[in-house]
């Protein structure tokens, strides 16, 4: 008997397949510029969009997560650090056990777990990159820029734990988390800064939302001026002489250099100044 033979697609089948493609592209950018799709938070997605998104979040989060190994999350410690934690940063828009989400996170499409059943079905290393590094079109934050890793696995310590939960429960370990609760650690010491680092920091912290940043994807702003050579710039904020340094200072604190100035305090660690400059100067070192 002789192995089957591989054959390949004609031309009429390989022209079809083509045009295919190109109706359905032809499709798709009619969809986007009629815009007759919805995009209203107040009217659900239709199934297939639903299910594409959801497909395409499961499945991403299960690659990227698979190389990532916990630790040991049975520490009760830990789970009230997490508690504290979630109840700080996570509880407006998933609720907790016999506690509602807030009204922000009830009017967001889609609207976020309950993270009881995400304890149970996804796997530690799931949760703590989704915690870390958020997700796309779902109003999900990325926390890895305002926790440490020892925070976020604390996070993932109690959504494992949140399923085993009562509201009793719940509300017992939280008055006993927050009677115990610890100091926070102090800030590490900042080193030389990162570019890349500096550009995630930038998206992180809202930038886009006032400024056009070279290299940055995101709404054409106009509330700030553009970015484009400021580490060439005599002067920042018209005033102070510029230098890695003084840019250092005037992200951080804009308010001590220019008292009228419509630059907010956004809370930007040292860290991260240091690595957003570090992004800024290695533009003009690379023109």
């Amino acid at each position: 008997m002789r192995p089957a033979r591989f054959k390949l697609p004609g031309k009429k089948s390989l022209a079809a397949t083509g045009a295919m493609l190109l109706v359905a592209s032809a499709a798709g950018v009619a969809v986007i510029y009629s815009g007759v799709y919805d995009v209203s938070a107040i009217r659900q997605h239709t199934a297939p969009v639903y299910w594409v998104l959801e497909a395409t979040m499961r499945r991403g989060v299960r690659r990227h997560a698979a190389g990532i190994v916990a630790p040991d999350l049975a520490d009760p410690e830990m789970v009230r650090q997490g508690l504290l934690l979630h109840r700080d940063s996570c509880v407006q828009c998933h609720g907790a056990p016999g506690v509602a989400p807030g009204d922000a996170g009830k009017g967001l499409l889609p609207v976020p777990n309950n993270l009881a059943q995400t304890g149970a079905e996804w796997s530690a290393a799931e949760i703590y990159w989704v915690t870390r590094n958020g997700l796309k079109m779902t109003g999900m934050p990325a926390w890895g820029m305002r926790y440490v890793d020892r925070d976020l696995w604390a996070i993932v310590a109690f959504v494992k734990h949140m399923p085993r939960m009562t509201a009793a429960d719940y509300q017992a370990m939280a008055q006993e988390a927050s009677a115990s609760k610890a100091a926070a650690p102090p800030e590490p010491g900042a080193v030389d800064g990162d570019p890349g680092n500096g550009i995630l920091a930038m998206q992180q912290y809202a930038c886009t939302t006032c400024h056009r940043i070279p290299g940055m994807v995101g709404a054409v702003a106009y509330v700030g001026p553009p970015l484009h050579g400021v580490a060439g710039r005599t002067y920042l904020a018209g005033r102070l002489p510029n230098s890695r340094e003084n840019m250092v200072r005037w992200i951080r604190d804009p308010k001590s250099v220019s008292p009228t100035t419509l630059m907010p305090d956004l809370g930007v660690t040292e860290q991260h100044a240091r690595d957003m400059v570090a992004y800024f100067y290695s533009l003009e070192e690379g023109k």
